[in-house]
């Protein structure tokens, strides 16, 4: 490495726009399972192999985008695109994000796939994507985990909203708003 550690963004020259797009295009290209699965194709992409931003800003982008609407994938990557270069940035990552969907939805599903649903192979394909995808999702939430838990009660406090969501099946918003009020409570710093 140049002396950096591993995950500092390097920020000495603007990232050039047409790289947002391909970094992005090869991002939806190459990413099954959109959501959570595409996290941490983004985070090697931006933070580890080309260092645009750090990870403490990936994390949070992440906290943001995910209390927002829409599609986690594209909102991340629109965050991460204006952060580099504004909003040239942000629908240029937008576009390379989204382009492969569409073309593939265009193109392969939209013209085979209801002349081939039914054929054994292209439905064994769809069999195995199904566990990789989890994979991918299982794997996004364990590395996000140990970025962003840390000590016994944001621990515990993950442990407790996970059992929430689970268990008794609380809506998304509702545990984004008890993790959001639990951090007031067990988190803010106290002022002297």
């Amino acid at each position: 490495m140049d002396g950096k550690e591993q995950g500092e963004a390097d920020q000495t020259k603007p990232v050039p726009l047409p790289g947002i797009f391909l970094v992005f295009l090869k991002v939806g290209a190459f990413t099954f399972g959109g959501g959570y699965a595409i996290l941490p194709v983004i985070q090697r992409e931006v933070v580890v192999t080309r260092k645009w931003v750090d990870r403490a800003f990936f994390f949070d982008t992440l906290i943001i985008t995910q209390s927002m609407p829409g599609a986690l994938a594209l909102n991340s990557s629109i965050q991460i695109g204006m952060h580099l270069r504004g909003l040239p940035g942000g629908i240029l990552a937008a576009l390379g994000a989204i382009t492969p969907s569409v073309l593939i939805i265009l193109s392969i599903v939209g013209l085979f796939l209801p002349v081939y649903r039914d054929n054994s192979y292209v439905q064994a394909v769809f069999y195995g994507l199904r566990p990789a995808v989890v994979a991918l999702i299982a794997a996004a939430a364990f590395h996000l985990g140990q970025e962003l838990i840390r000590g016994w009660t944001s621990i515990t406090l993950a442990a407790v909203l996970l059992a929430a969501a689970v268990l008794l099946n609380i809506h998304p918003i509702a545990i984004l708003l008890a993790g959001g009020l639990a951090g007031l409570i067990l988190f803010r710093k106290r002022e002297v």
